[in-house]
């Protein structure tokens, strides 16, 4: 989801009397959009609970964040998570990297997928799944 829709909805609840905490990994994002509490976790967008499949971690990270909501008492609360990603901080520049050979397959999986989808529309058929 996006970080500053997030943020901004989270804005409008507490304008209206709803206590929110964001959980988030862009951290500029949120921060900018001044919500009332944020936990950050220095993960890869769509991570921000965690590892997937690391439920205790995921728990850890969630339990921060009603802890935050019990007792952040300051606007603009923000809470760093102690986890990392990877110990070695090269991490970023190969998360989700795609090398040459990915590209062009993925680009062709793209142009099949378009002609399925042009093909379902000509024959009158709203999806081609």
């Amino acid at each position: 989801m996006c970080h500053q829709t997030v943020s901004l909805v989270s804005r409008h609840l507490e304008a209206n009397g709803i206590p929110t905490v964001v959980l988030g990994s862009a951290r500029d994002i949120v921060e900018h959009c001044g919500v009332a509490r944020f936990v950050f976790t220095d993960f890869p967008l769509g991570n921000p609970c965690g590892k997937p499949w690391d439920t205790a971690m995921q728990r850890e990270i969630v339990g921060a964040g009603l802890s935050l909501l019990e007792s952040a008492f300051a606007p603009r609360s923000t809470l760093q998570t102690p986890y990392v990603w990877d110990p070695d901080p090269a991490w970023r520049e190969r998360y989700a990297r795609v090398s040459p050979e990915e590209a062009e397959a993925l680009r062709k999986a793209g142009e099949a997928r378009r002609a399925k989808q042009a093909k379902a529309k000509a024959e009158g058929r709203a999806r081609s799944d």
